[in-house]
């Protein structure tokens, strides 16, 4: 059970964290310094760098969690599922729920634009695209039971990010267009539905998780 004391550290990482969202998106990564953050969530500046180790870490608060995803799919794919299948399931209830963890939720081109407006996030984010697909890859030969040498979870893994990240730039692209969400997720949808399947087509069953006994 959490901890009184546990509860408000994790109210205040949260509280500091919003604030900086919020002022970032407002006014542009590279315009706000953290101590106005600090000043806004009316706490110090030290009390910020208690919660997160660097600017850049208020406004990716989930990079270990995204960076970790798409590996944590496949380890808890369902009985008789393939990695591929599981990680288009997820992929599709992401698209049909506005989740954020694929970048179509509501508001994610705000996001997205922010990012590509300071060179600082634009690295950090290519640094999270190159230890994902590191991370699914390893989680990929692990459940397969992969031999050594063996590409095959490198290029499922390296065909999955593409996806993720293609789909979340179009959705940039095409919200940064003025098209509507409604207009956008049903092609975005279809798309991926394609890839998916020529990454299964690719390696059929790869590793599959084992069905139920009966």
């Amino acid at each position: 059970m959490e901890t009184l004391r546990e509860r408000k550290k994790r109210e205040t990482r949260l509280k500091i964290s919003d604030i900086a969202m919020s002022l970032f998106l407002h006014h542009g990564f590279d315009n706000v310094t953290v101590a106005e953050v600090a000043r806004v969530a009316d706490v110090s500046v030290n009390t910020v760098f208690n919660y997160f180790r660097t600017k850049e870490d208020l406004c990716l608060d989930r990079l270990d969690e995204a960076e970790q995803l798409l590996a944590v799919v496949v380890r808890d794919r369902r009985p008789g599922e393939s990695a591929v299948d599981a990680l288009r399931r997820d992929f599709l209830d992401a698209v049909d729920t506005r989740d954020w963890r694929y970048g179509t939720s509501e508001g994610s081109e705000l996001v997205a634009k922010m990012i590509n407006d300071a060179p600082s996030l634009v690295a950090r984010t290519r640094e999270l695209h190159e230890r994902r697909e590191q991370v699914l890859a390893e989680a990929l030969a692990d459940e397969a039971g992969a031999e050594p040498g063996d590409i095959t979870p490198q290029i499922i893994a390296a065909g999955v990010c593409a996806v993720v990240r293609i789909t979340a730039s179009s959705y940039f692209a095409r919200r940064s267009a003025g098209e509507t969400p409604e207009t956008i997720l049903p092609d975005l949808r279809r798309e991926a539905v394609r890839a998916f399947d020529l990454l299964e087509r690719a390696a059929p069953g790869f590793a599959r998780a084992r069905p139920v006994e009966a």
